[in-house]
């Protein structure tokens, strides 16, 4: 064992490290809505959610991480410090938003991020340009869906129980949204952990020599096209552990600022975005779980009433959005420039 391989391992560290920052960041994704009608507290809304961020584990397969590892940049460009410098410039951003209570988009950070420091090393020829057709056009496509499912949902469940009591559908969604807030955990973990795995397993293929001799067989990784089972355990449970450890801030702006919410309309939310989702991991499709339910959350409120939406805050919202890319580029690059001249 080298040092050289003891830097690769430190790496794949980094961006499970990542993954739980990402579970932390996007918790509000999968419990913002839960918590905001009272059907469930904090703390049991957070661990609900990480079980079924891990429960994806054994439910989805690995087509979005596939994706992440060989769509969207040249391997042959990829090595540890490009990796590094990925993960950290998606880290720095997370972290500068969560303080802000902006839910912007973990995905799109990690992408940016790679995304920059490849170019901060070989130019703008690093891109596969094709890779990034879908992703890109999910960041417009993903809210929109979400925000037409919920809207549709709110306006067809409110028409079929038009003349049922108020109390007896309170009573009935708050159990039915234990379901949503599952469906939403567990599409939000099958797409946002793959995105690591990916990331993991190119990094392992980048710097395959390095472990022709480590003793460990489950690190001698030579295609993109598998995914070891270990990557996907430790993603999933770092994911999993992330969102039991909460996200206040964003929870917040998601659940209490955007609109106000009853359990019809979470139960309304979370199952659009959790649609939305499942539909693009089962495609291979890397889409921001957060626009998603921003998107869907929109939808309910605007089915009420288009007042009911706080259109100041969901316009802040959107300026993170639209920054995301770029400034995670930018500080993925300026990491780049920084190892390089440590000698990393």
């Amino acid at each position: 064992m080298t040092a050289s391989v003891w830097f690769v391992l430190a790496i794949v560290v980094v961006a499970l490290a990542f993954d739980f920052i990402n579970g932390f960041h996007d918790a509000a994704n999968s419990i913002a809505t839960v918590v905001s009608t009272r059907v469930l507290s904090p703390t049991a809304a957070v661990v609900w959610a990480g079980v079924f961020n891990f429960v994806a584990f054994f439910v989805f397969g690995t087509a979005v991480a596939k994706t992440m590892g060989k769509g969207l940049v040249d391997l042959a460009i990829v090595d540890a410090t490009v990796v590094l410098a990925g993960l950290l410039g998606a880290i720095a951003w997370n972290l500068i938003t969560w303080y802000g209570g902006l839910p912007s988009s973990s995905s799109h950070a990690l992408m940016g991020g790679y995304a920059g420091a490849a170019v901060a090393k070989a130019g703008t020829h690093a891109i596969i340009a094709s890779g990034w057709v879908k992703p890109l056009a999910f960041i417009v496509l993903s809210p929109m869906i979400g925000m037409a499912v919920a809207f549709s949902l709110t306006i067809g469940l409110s028409w079929l129980l038009r003349n049922s009591l108020p109390r007896r559908v309170d009573r009935n969604f708050r159990v039915l949204q234990l379901v949503s807030a599952a469906f939403m955990s567990l599409s939000h973990g099958s797409n946002d952990s793959q995105k690591t795995m990916g990331i993991i397993v190119s990094l392992l293929v980048a710097e395959q020599a390095l472990f022709q001799n480590f003793p460990i067989a489950a690190f001698h990784v030579t295609s993109v096209d598998t995914i070891p089972t270990w990557v996907a355990f430790a993603a999933y449970v770092a994911i999993g552990a992330g969102t039991m450890a909460g996200g206040w801030r964003i929870v917040k702006t998601m659940g209490q600022r955007l609109t106000k919410l009853k359990p019809f309309g979470g139960f309304a939310a979370e199952t659009g975005a959790a649609v939305t989702i499942a539909f693009a991991s089962h495609y291979g499709i890397p889409v921001s779980t957060t626009h998603t339910i921003t998107g869907a959350i929109t939808g309910v409120g605007a089915a009420n009433r288009i007042s009911a939406v706080r259109w100041g805050v969901a316009g802040r919202i959107v300026w993170a959005w639209i920054l995301t890319i770029p400034a995670t580029a930018g500080i993925a690059g300026l990491s780049y420039v920084i190892l390089r001249a440590a000698g990393l």
